[in-house]
């Protein structure tokens, strides 16, 4: 260890610790968290988690998280560079995701399957993992945040949010039992058209297209 040391900045201390080339800081950590906790909003996604767990029959919370930590790690170290392999940018992959959205909202709102799950539990990793978790708003983040923070600070940021996210899967039932029947219900369909929103914005956003507000 070269040096630990506490530094001051905007009036707060914070500790700041070098290991070789690596910089640790507690501000980073909590601010890159923050972020990834409001875009990945996993507790917003509870209703729409019933939803699948209630057609899967099953949430494999270990296995979701692992899925969603491994491409959101992926895109952390080589995120530009894998895409660029497949001759694609990010607004192409995230309006791929919209569309996946889209057609999860319009299960929700319409009560219709489009998405057929197996007896092996895929439906548990998909679409959960992806596009939920890891989808494009996230992956976007991640990318984003490589230019203002220090990569192993986001790394810890993204272990401390998976942490959230396994909790968060493994309490469903609970989730379930609290809300109940009815209560699930209204939650489906109100965050069916939440969902869309998200959808049609991400499309928007992605492909220029300029909406012109009625007034």
């Amino acid at each position: 260890m070269q040096g630990v040391k506490a530094q001051k900045t905007g009036g707060f201390n914070y500790l700041c610790i070098k290991l070789g080339n690596m910089h640790f800081s507690l501000i980073e950590i909590l601010a890159a968290f923050m972020v990834l906790f409001a875009i990945i909003d996993i507790p917003g996604s509870i209703p729409i988690i019933i939803d699948i767990k209630a057609k899967s029959g099953e949430i494999k919370a270990a296995k979701v998280t692992l899925v969603s930590f491994l491409i959101l790690l992926a895109f952390l170290f080589i995120g530009n560079p894998l895409l660029g392999i497949f001759g694609i940018d990010v607004s192409s992959f995230a309006i791929a995701g919209s569309f996946i959205i889209f057609l999860i909202a319009m299960e929700m709102i319409l009560g219709i399957e489009l998405f057929k799950t197996d007896s092996q539990g895929v439906g548990s990793i998909f679409p959960i993992a992806f596009p939920l978790i890891a989808g494009a708003g996230s992956i976007t983040t991640i990318l984003s945040l490589k230019a203002e923070y220090q990569t192993i600070n986001i790394f810890i940021a993204l272990i401390l949010n998976m942490v959230v996210i396994y909790l968060v899967l493994r309490l469903t039932s609970l989730f379930e039992k609290i809300l109940g029947a009815g209560g699930l219900q209204i939650l489906k369909k109100v965050f069916g058209v939440i969902l869309l929103s998200i959808a049609i914005k991400l499309f928007v956003t992605n492909t220029g297209i300029i909406l012109h507000h009625a007034r």
